[in-house]
């Protein structure tokens, strides 16, 4: 969970720890299922002791046990006008994959067709599963937008698989 995310849904207003994990399940639709109250008590922690929060506890009444709402401090909300005003991108980078990949076929010990073809229907069925999960969201919606994003991704690395599988057949034929 990268920390800008939950500060800037911080920014909005204070909140315990489960209504800011709700609050990002909703706004990330399926994207946030697998997210846990852990992941997010873990982050709220770290940007506490880096005084991007605070947290206040208040007493809820009754037998239950005091919350703690987290507040944004002025230091977190310059981290978050920081987040928003930049303007990086990921750099294109070698993912393991790749690594493992080049390394199979330079040292003999795997065949790269049959990686390939491994890779291949592992991001078939991920391609599957985003899309279902992106038809079942309203047209429009935040999480539609990054389901969209997640399944041009996987369509572009299956379109990169096959320009490895053109290569190392080529490659096979003339050897």
């Amino acid at each position: 969970m990268q920390q800008e995310v939950v500060l800037a849904m911080l920014a909005k207003e204070p909140s315990h720890g489960y209504e800011l994990r709700a609050r990002l399940r909703h706004a990330l639709g399926p994207v946030g299922e697998a997210m846990n109250a852990g992941q997010i008590y873990v982050v709220l922690t770290r940007l506490e002791k880096a005084g991007l929060v605070v947290c206040e506890r208040s007493t809820a009444g009754g037998d239950s046990p005091d919350r703690k709402t987290y507040l944004l401090t002025s230091a977190g909300q310059e981290r978050v006008a920081e987040w928003f005003a930049d303007v990086g991108w990921p750099k294109p980078g070698l993912a393991e994959f790749h690594l493992k990949l080049v390394a199979a076929a330079a040292a003999g010990l795997a065949d790269p067709l049959t990686i390939v073809d491994t890779q291949r229907r592992e991001l078939l069925r991920r391609l599957r599963d985003a899309q279902r999960a992106a038809m079942n969201e309203p047209d429009h919606s935040d999480a539609a937008l990054l389901l969209e994003g997640i399944v041009l991704r996987l369509q572009a690395d299956l379109r990169w698989l096959e320009a490895c599988d053109q290569r190392w057949t080529i490659r096979r034929g003339t050897s």
